[in-house]
């Protein structure tokens, strides 16, 4: 059976740090196409991504069959808001849970914005991306029933986590 994890949770929770360790633990590729990298390749910033995507469905379409692609046709760890429910064959799904306070104090770290903007930020982008999913696909990621592994990553360290993912997909596997 090949391997394909998948990690989800909320802005700034940490999956793309967790999935990174995993990936370069197991030897495995990531996929990681996200907004975020969409908005870079159109010159343009996050905001503005999210903002075009609220109004037109064809940008969360193309960035998840994009993710369904890479991650159905290998061995990988897919880090992303939809991966756990787009890949149908994924070995392991994991939500990465983070308290509202401390995603946005990594957010503002890691993209230079202060506490207040950050939190409002984190907010947001939250309630714009459930809002989307739920109308796009039905799908509501604050209910988790088809996760394998919840992870606190506000109470554990990104290499604890990594850890604890790549012994669960072990025994999975």
């Amino acid at each position: 059976m090949a391997m394909r994890i998948c990690i989800s949770g909320f802005a700034g929770c940490g999956k793309n740090t967790a999935g990174a360790i995993v990936a370069r633990e197991l030897g495995l590729p990531v996929v990681d196409f996200t907004f975020k990298g969409m908005a870079a390749k159109m010159g343009i910033g996050l905001e503005e991504m999210q903002l075009k995507a609220a109004n037109d469905k064809k940008f969360d379409l193309q960035l998840d069959e994009m993710i369904v692609k890479e991650a159905s046709g290998k061995e990988c760890v897919a880090v992303t808001w939809l991966a756990p429910w787009m890949v149908k064959n994924a070995t392991l799904r994991v939500w990465l849970n983070c308290s509202e306070k401390e995603r946005a104090r990594r957010v503002a770290g890691r993209d230079k914005m202060g506490a207040r903007e950050a939190l409002m930020h984190v907010k947001k982008r939250d309630a714009q991306n459930i809002g989307r999913y739920q109308k796009l696909y039905g799908i509501d990621i604050r209910e988790h029933g088809i996760f394998d592994l919840e992870i606190s990553s506000e109470k554990f360290r990104p290499e604890q986590v990594a850890k604890i993912i790549i012994c669960a997909a072990l025994e999975k596997k």
